[in-house]
């Protein structure tokens, strides 16, 4: 079996129903005589609740319930939400912490949920929210990136949950002793939210026996499991499904309050009950991400290859342990901390800090943007100290292709690279011969600019396992089951070209299923790249089971044999009978065998992936204003076979814009008692189109060995790439007027005041 039509683009088959309103978002499968809810979010970062009255607000008319956390408590529910504790090469792990359904006793951070309204409109629960009583005795909140300060849970008086460590801390010291070089640098990276285009929604509808729950997420067997223990329902009782989504970027992965108590609410009244979240409150009450500093060094010898590379990072957690929070900047950090170069030791420590802020984390990259924005712009300092271009400085210190299998600091063992090429080629198409020429024309109209290059590396994340099932329909189609979840990446196109390609079924008569309990067992969701690499692993193995029994049976059943399958045929020496899959399938069905309308297959990949790529860009930058703008932007990416190249890039695309977003000008900011000052789109400044250029993404693939189709995923590989490659354009543009440090995000203002106050340093 070969794939005759792979990596060739089709269009998109979901875009006709999106662009015509046809597509179904949570908000549009609500049934008649759905109820609303609404909810009574904490006021101020830190308090002892002391009172809590909602009489008035249940005799509102059209009200039907008002719980608080006592409610819940008298319905069995007490369990608190699940969080994945972080492990650490000294055995350490992270501290557990209760986070209750709603607010019991204490109030953690802005906008924690303390009580859930359910009226016949949202309108009418919203007003009733207001009627609610709530008397609380304010306390200190603890918001710096420090251990100690007002208490945060008393369980952890000193605010810290995450002690991580890796590495040979002997091995470092005495390579640093040796140094001929060092480089230190200190980087802080901003607080961001994900401003998915729908925000959080979900719809609970119980019979009195079974609970449906439809949310708009990345995978639903998570939530099946967590649903059905907080609830105490036996897992039977549970189906989850999720329609279309509109944008997650690891945000929606995770289990929330308001998912737990609409379901309660909806047991409890025994009618289906909704949550849209709007605007202001996705602000207020999605989980945060990145907000953590970090402190770099790099040791060199006298040739300038890198000894040793040491990390120190204190990283924010939020009030509480979100589901994945504890190993954002730990142990996901840690797989691809010292990036693409042939480093011999390195540690990592890592504090996590409990504040009274919402909790932190997944956001599009998930650890690895955070640690390898440090690496780069830690390179290109030492560039900078050591007199050397950084690209040279790179290039001296790659790990070359013959050194492949390599096992890095973090543990992690990259299959494949080859990073020299992707650079130069990057050097070649960017044009970094021209750059002086062009630098030298924006001094001529008063503008500085400035040139960044990054060489990211990734790691695909994630179960590594997956299943695929393909099913012949009684009406003559085709439906392939998956374990993935789409969030508007094209997964309905990719996965079906796929199929079709491979097997010879019609492109048109595959559909693909996803999102749904009761029809597929298990399943790992969407998030850190995973799902196109992985699914299409599980597809193919599937495919070629599916193909071994079709050839047992017509072998059977045609008396010839054996039957080879090629280019979606099916043909055998001595015989004229060519079938397809499709009249194979028909066949079996009129011969009575049912058993070959279905095929499932689980598979599980060898080993990871490691998407790569060198990203070069440069920005203008007005110095009389601070003004920065992005002028030109070039994504190299060896991101293995392509199944999609038009997704791939429109990918690489998404990925570099939400990493400019970070770079240049989102930033989630708390005033000094914790209250939210970036509430809304008028405070929190999201890239608009006319801030991005053409973005030019070019393919250069090096085939993963560690899966059949030797993909690397593309998911996250823009934002990777993005956050260092701007930051050290933004830098090398000021560096001529005496600014030697920047920290994101480049905001005019920033970048005003730094330039005035190294005009007012003595030369």
């Amino acid at each position: 079996m070969r794939a005759f039509g792979q990596s060739q683009g089709v269009s998109r088959r979901e875009d006709l129903r999106f662009l015509t309103g046809n597509g179904r978002y949570l908000d549009d499968i609500l049934p008649e005589g759905c109820l609303h809810v609404a909810f009574l979010r904490a006021p101020v970062a830190h308090a002892v609740i002391t009172g809590l009255d909602t009489s008035d607000a249940a005799a509102m008319p059209g009200v039907h319930a008002v719980l608080t956390a006592e409610d819940l408590k008298a319905a069995g529910v007490t369990a608190g939400l699940w969080a994945v504790l972080t492990n650490d090469r000294l055995g350490r792990k992270g501290k557990a912490t209760h986070r209750p359904v709603l607010a019991d006793g204490v109030i953690r951070h802005v906008g924690e949920p303390i009580a859930i309204v359910v009226a016949d409109t949202r309108a009418l629960a919203q007003d009733a929210v207001e009627a609610i009583m709530l008397d609380f005795d304010e306390r200190p909140a603890h918001l710096d990136l420090a251990p100690g300060g007002a208490t945060v849970h008393d369980s952890v008086p000193d605010n810290l949950p995450v002690e991580f460590h890796l590495g040979d801390t002997e091995a470092v010291e005495a390579a640093f002793a040796k140094a001929a070089h060092t480089t230190r640098l200190t980087v802080r990276q901003n607080r961001v939210t994900t401003v998915s285009m729908e925000p959080r929604a979900a719809l609970a509808e119980w019979d009195g026996k079974r609970l449906h729950f439809a949310f708009n997420g990345q995978g639903v067997w998570n939530h099946k499991r967590e649903l059905a223990r907080v609830l105490n329902l036996d897992p039977e009782q549970v189906r989850a499904t999720t329609p279309d989504v509109g944008g997650g970027f690891g945000m929606k992965t995770m289990q929330y309050p308001e998912q737990y108590a609409t379901a309660q609410a909806a047991i409890t009244l025994g009618k289906p009950v909704a949550w849209i979240s709007d605007r202001s409150e996705a602000m207020l009450a999605d989980n945060g991400a990145r907000d953590l500093e970090s402190t770099a060094e790099l040791a060199f010898d006298a040739d300038h290859r890198i000894l040793a590379y040491r990390v120190e990072t204190r990283s924010n957690i939020g009030a509480y342990n979100s589901q994945f929070g504890q190993m954002i900047q730990a142990e996901l950090f840690s797989k691809v901390f010292t990036g693409v170069y042939d480093i011999p030791c390195a540690t990592l420590d890592v504090q996590g800090i409990y504040t009274n802020t919402t909790p932190v984390d997944a956001y599009r990259g998930a650890g690895r943007p955070e640690a390898i924005t440090l690496l780069e712009r830690t390179m290109d300092m030492a560039a900078r100290e050591l007199g050397l271009s950084p690209f040279e400085l790179r290039a001296k210190n790659f790990i070359a292709p013959d050194a492949f299998p390599y096992t890095t600091p973090g543990e992690m063992t990259y299959d494949v690279g080859s990073f020299a090429r992707v650079q130069a080629r990057a050097q070649e198409l960017g044009d970094v011969a021209g750059f002086p020429a062009r630098r030298a024309e924006s001094e001529g109209k008063g503008l500085l600019r400035g040139m960044g290059f990054a060489y990211y590396i990734e790691s695909i994340l994630g179960e590594d396992s997956e299943g695929a099932a393909i099913e012949f329909t009684d009406t003559g189609g085709v439906k392939l089951y998956v374990g993935t979840q789409s969030n508007g990446q094209g997964h309905e196109t990719v996965y079906a070209q796929y199929l079709a390609d491979i097997s010879g079924l019609p492109f048109d008569a595959i559909e693909v299923v996803q999102g749904d309990s009761d029809l597929i067992g298990r399943g790992g969701g969407t998030g850190g790249s995973r799902s196109v690499t992985v699914q299409t692993t599980a597809t193919h193995g599937t495919a070629e089971a599916m193909v071994e029994a079709f050839a047992a049976f017509l072998e059977d059943e045609i008396e010839a044999a054996p039957f080879t399958f090629e280019d979606g045929i099916f043909s055998a020496p001595g015989s004229n009978r060519r079938l397809t899959l499709m009249e194979a399938a028909e066949l079996a069905r009129a011969k009575g065998r049912s058993d070959l309308l279905r095929h499932e297959k689980r598979t599980k990949l060898p080993g990871r992936s490691f998407p790569n790529g060198a990203h070069l860009c440069e920005v203008e930058i007005d110095p009389e204003t601070g003004a920065m703008r992005l002028d030109r932007y070039l994504a190299v990416d060896d991101l293995g076979v392509l199944m999609h190249p038009q997704l791939a890039e429109g990918q690489v695309h998404g990925g570099v814009v939400q990493g400019f977003g970070q770079a240049a000008s989102e930033d989630i900011r708390f005033d000094a008692d914790g209250q939210l000052l970036t509430g809304s789109l008028m405070d929190y400044a999201v890239p608009r189109a006319t801030d991005v250029p053409n973005i030019r993404f070019v393919s250069d693939p090096t085939p993963s060995k560690n899966n059949p189709i030797g993909m690397k995923g593309c998911g996250e590989a823009g934002t990777v790439g993005a956050l260092a490659a701007v930051s050290n354009a933004a830098l090398d543009a000021l560096w001529s007027r005496g600014v030697r440090h920047v920290d994101m995000p480049l905001t005019p203002l920033r970048i005003w005041s730094w330039l005035n106050d190294a005009k007012d340093k003595p030369a």
